[in-house]
């Protein structure tokens, strides 16, 4: 749902937009095809921007579309961009190339998250690493971040867990200054809050306090993660929309964990059969 704080107009929101870019006026109307003039004109609350050229600021400003939508409520227009629930008939053939897309991926694990990674599909690579998880951080909504870091899920398992803990936070700080959201904000305070779990033989993998030296090359930052006696280790890659239309399929991340070693891809096949 978009919603828009009363009594704030269109101007005041592009501003921050801009200035929370890091963008001149002059470089914006240059973007845009105006005016420096029209653009402090627009802020200032002086001129009416056109459905159109709130539009066009917007994506030279690469506002969210969700924020997209608040900006036009704000200039007297109706929102463009509709918010289709992800089981809606409309976003079936959607659902579909996901779960295919999922599928194939096995046996290595792949989810999909929305925009406060709340679980919307995993496959059963997933499902593998979250052996022994307790019951109540399963229940549904399933969120992948509390699943990550809270000191009863997969974190004590997490070799080189205050890199990888490090790493997501800094993930979700880089989404909350894109996004103005405050239930990110929100999800962001309670994991930032976790403390780390103990671990019984009192060393992590990779640099800092406590550590001992990481196993790993450092092409990209894996997850170590111990499952069945042994360690598994991932690189990750997330992938989004283009050009989306949704606010929904806007804010869908799928994200894949590729083995980086040999061992892993073993084991995994194993389990696999």
């Amino acid at each position: 749902m978009t919603t828009v704080a009363l009594g704030t107009g269109v101007g005041p929101l592009l501003r921050g937009w801009r200035e929370r870019r890091r963008v001149s006026q002059l470089e914006l109307a240059l973007r845009a095809d105006s005016s420096a003039r029209h653009i402090s004109f627009v802020e200032t609350g002086r001129s009416r921007p056109s459905e159109e050229m709130v539009l066009r600021l917007a994506e030279q400003l690469d506002v969210p579309v969700r924020e997209r939508n608040a900006l036009l409520l704000a200039a007297g227009y109706a929102p463009r961009y509709a918010e289709t629930p992800v089981d809606a008939p409309a976003l079936g053939a959607l659902r579909e190339g996901i779960d295919r897309l999922l599928k194939g991926y096995e046996p290595y694990p792949a989810l999909v998250v929305d925009g406060t990674y709340t679980v919307v599909a995993a496959n059963s690579g997933i499902t593998m690493l979250l052996d022994g998880v307790p019951d109540h951080l399963l229940a549904p909504p399933l969120n992948a971040m509390r699943l990550t870091l809270h000191p009863e899920g997969l974190a004590p398992r997490i070799r080189n867990l205050p890199e990888w803990r490090g790493h997501l936070l800094e993930q979700m700080e880089r989404q909350i200054a894109l996004a103005r959201s405050q239930s990110l904000r929100r999800l962001y305070d309670e994991v930032a809050a976790y403390p780390l779990p103990e671990r019984a033989d009192g060393d992590w993998d990779g640099p800092g306090p406590g550590a001992v030296a990481a196993p790993y090359p450092y092409f990209a930052l894996p997850l170590r993660i111990e499952h069945r006696g042994r360690v598994l280790s991932f690189v990750s890659s997330i992938s989004t929309f283009n050009t989306p239309l949704d606010v929904t399929v806007a804010e869908l991340a799928i994200e894949t964990f590729l083995p980086a070693d040999a061992q892993t891809v073993e084991h995994l096949r194993e389990l696999s059969g």
